[in-house]
């Protein structure tokens, strides 16, 4: 009788090898084989510490949150908990920006990304602090994780193949789409043709920051109008 061998690499080996995977070639690089010939083994060597790549891609997730959550970990007791909530998200942000592939997959099972939680906790702890209703603080916190994932994952979203292999700019790529928006009709579009110079400029960590400070300063008005 033959007995199963484990393999010798170890989960946090696996995920950092997955995670930097992740970062250099994108969600579409990460499959078992190719996982499997960084770490020097077989295919079935994976199979001893994840069932799924849909589990390892939330671990790998998981390993970039804790990350954050170290990183943060200065923002808990501050005088005041807007600017601490604003630093907490802008970090979770950062490392988004910095991994396109991050964004998909954030807050998905939570169960697999017990850092997440600790980010959850660590920004509903602040809004505790603003003395809202219950209610109003379970809306405050989901507004900005939202706001945080759902500008992350359209920043995730898949670059451009001609942007990818440097035909074509990322300036050219967003003038391109702003000589679109300039050719539709004044009267029909008036916001568009309003603020298309705007989105030539524009910076996305930028815009992600002003749109933090709108939704962090509507919170504190509604936190002082209690």
């Amino acid at each position: 009788m033959t007995t199963r061998r484990r393999a010798s690499h170890s989960m946090e080996t696996v995920v950092s090898e997955a995670v930097a995977l992740l970062d250099e070639a994108g969600e579409s690089a990460l499959t078992f084989r190719a996982l499997a010939a960084r770490l020097g083994g077989g295919v079935a060597s994976i199979y001893w510490y994840v069932d799924s790549k849909d589990e390892l891609l939330d671990r790998a997730t998981d390993h970039v949150l804790a990350g954050v959550v170290a990183d943060t970990a200065g923002f808990t007791d501050g005088d005041d908990p807007i600017d601490n909530l604003r630093h907490i998200a802008v970090a979770l942000f950062d490392a988004v920006e910095a991994r396109p592939w991050l964004g998909a997959y954030l807050m998905r099972d939570t169960g697999a990304q017990p850092n997440g939680m600790v980010l959850y906790e660590r920004l509903g702890q602040q809004v505790m602090r603003l003395n809202l209703p219950p209610r109003e603080s379970f809306h405050a916190v989901s507004a900005v994780m939202g706001f945080v994932i759902g500008t992350a994952a359209d920043l995730g979203q898949a670059i451009p193949a001609e942007v990818l292999d440097g035909s074509v700019s990322r300036d050219e790529h967003i003038a391109a789409h702003a000589n679109e928006w300039r050719s539709l009709d004044a009267e029909q579009f008036p916001f568009v043709h309003y603020i298309v110079d705007e989105f030539v400029t524009h910076d996305d960590a930028e815009q992600f920051r002003a749109g933090l400070d709108l939704l962090l300063d509507g919170l504190r008005a509604s936190a002082q109008s209690q």
